[in-house]
């Protein structure tokens, strides 16, 4: 089998106002997005379990509306996360896979996000029995935010349990050429990778969001090729790879998806609208590759 047939990449999140007229038809109805996302990109990470787990219902019509190949990754809810900071969160854990089960083979993952508050000096134990008691019937991927977690002995506890250390790249705009390689440690036989880009610039200082998610805003091309090549070289060795791109890491996040599958050899077709003055310039630009 080709190596390269374990990684999937995707968007964070599909349902975007953002993107009508540029990657949606302008008359789409929001109920077929996902329909029509799944025949362009084959992963998705969904977003909207990070504020509440999903109806049965909700995952059943998600799995019934992607094709077969088809993949989700699924984040953990903030009660979990940051509200609860990983403690006694056995009951609401239980519910939450409970109600991704009618995804079956399609969930990929369940990513685990971090607030940047989740430090090692008070928050390490609730780490390990958190990680300690994870339901073995669906892989983990945790995402941290605080430097001080990049230790050996955290890398070590994940990979005991096998869960993996999501990948994260956010690079600053002042250095938007470079990947993030500094501390990426390798813990069990899949890898999460989440190209997220410069989080300090997404909003203003008021909290009011300040970018529209319509076209390729901040290039990073020689990023982009670096972890091309590091993907390329870790599939070999890993079951699956799953590779989530933000808005916020180029501006517009199905062409960056799209641009990376590329540099994969993976050909990922690009929407067809009904005219160029109704794509306008980010669906233009899906083609430029």
């Amino acid at each position: 089998m080709d190596k390269l047939a374990n990684i999937k990449i995707g968007t964070c999140a599909w349902s975007y106002e953002d993107w009508r007229g540029v990657f949606y038809p302008e008359h789409l109805p929001a109920t077929e997005r996902l329909e029509f996302y799944a025949r362009h990109l084959p992963a998705v990470e969904v977003d909207s379990t990070f504020y509440a787990a999903p109806a049965p219902q909700v995952a059943a019509h998600w799995a019934e509306e992607t094709p077969p190949d088809f993949v989700f990754a699924c984040k953990l809810t903030r009660e979990i996360t940051h509200e609860r900071k990983l403690r006694d969160c056995a009951e609401p854990l239980r519910e939450f896979v409970e109600s991704l089960k009618p995804l079956d083979e399609k969930l990929w993952c369940v990513l685990v996000q971090l607030p940047p508050f989740f430090q090692p000096k008070r928050d390490e134990v609730a780490l390990r029995e958190f990680v300690r008691h994870l339901p073995a019937e669906v892989r983990f991927a945790i995402e941290f935010r605080h430097a001080d977690w990049h230790h050996p002995r955290i890398a070590h506890l994940l990979s005991e349990y096998g869960v993996a250390w999501a990948w994260n790249d956010l690079t600053s705009l002042d250095h938007q050429q470079e990947g993030a390689f500094e501390f990426l440690p390798d813990t069990t036989d899949f890898l999460y990778v989440r190209l997220m880009g410069d989080l300090e610039r997404k909003y203003a200082a008021n909290g009011q969001r300040i970018h529209h998610y319509r076209e390729l805003m901040w290039p990073r091309d020689a990023s982009l090729e670096s972890w091309a090549v590091r993907v390329r070289q870790a599939a070999a060795e890993h079951r699956r790879i799953f590779v989530a791109v933000s808005n916020h890491y180029e501006g517009f996040a199905p062409h960056s998806a799209r641009r990376l599958g590329a540099r994969l050899g993976f050909d990922f077709p690009s929407p067809q609208l009904e005219s160029a003055s109704e794509s306008g310039p980010g669906e233009q630009q899906m083609d430029l590759l």
